[in-house]
C-alpha cells in the first residue's frame, strides 16, 4: 500500500527552525514530484513548495521563499522541508504529497497524500 508519513512538527518560538520529513512506503520517489502544503485553521490549503525528482526543479511560494528549503534523499526515500526564521503566521498543519511530472501547487494534481504534522510557532 502506498503511503506518505510526515514527522518533525512541533512547537517552536518565532525565529526558530524545524525540519519536516516525509517518508514514502509502497513506492519510491524516483518518478515523482513532491509537494508541500499547509493549512491553517479557517484558511484554505496553501501550496508552499515542491521538488521534482525528475530534474531537481524546486518552487517556493512567496510566503516561504528564502526561509524554507525542500530536498530529497533518494536513498532513504524521504523528502525534507527545512523551515527557518519561522513566524507565527507559519502555524498550520503541514502535509506532503507525491504526484506525476505535471504536478504543481494544486493538491488535486497529486496521487498520494500524507496525514500532516502540526507546526505551531509562538510569538
Amino acid at each position: 500500500e502506498e503511503q506518505l508519513v510526515e514527522s518533525g512538527g512541533g512547537l517552536v518560538q518565532a525565529g526558530g527552525s524545524l525540519r519536516l520529513s516525509c517518508v514514502a512506503s509502497g513506492f519510491t520517489f524516483d518518478d515523482y514530484v513532491i509537494g508541500w502544503f499547509r493549512q491553517a485553521p479557517g484558511k484554505e490549503r496553501e501550496g508552499i513548495s515542491l521538488i521534482s525528482n525528475f530534474d531537481g526543479h524546486t518552487y517556493y511560494a512567496d510566503s516561504v521563499k528564502g526561509r524554507f528549503t525542500t530536498s530529497i534523499d533518494a536513498a532513504k526515500n524521504t523528502a525534507y522541508l527545512q523551515m527557518n526564521s519561522l513566524k507565527p503566521e507559519d502555524t498550520a498543519v503541514y502535509s506532503c504529497a507525491a504526484g506525476g511530472v505535471v504536478a504543481g501547487m494544486d493538491w488535486d494534481e497529486y496521487d498520494y497524500w500524507g496525514q500532516g504534522t502540526q507546526v505551531t510557532v509562538s510569538s
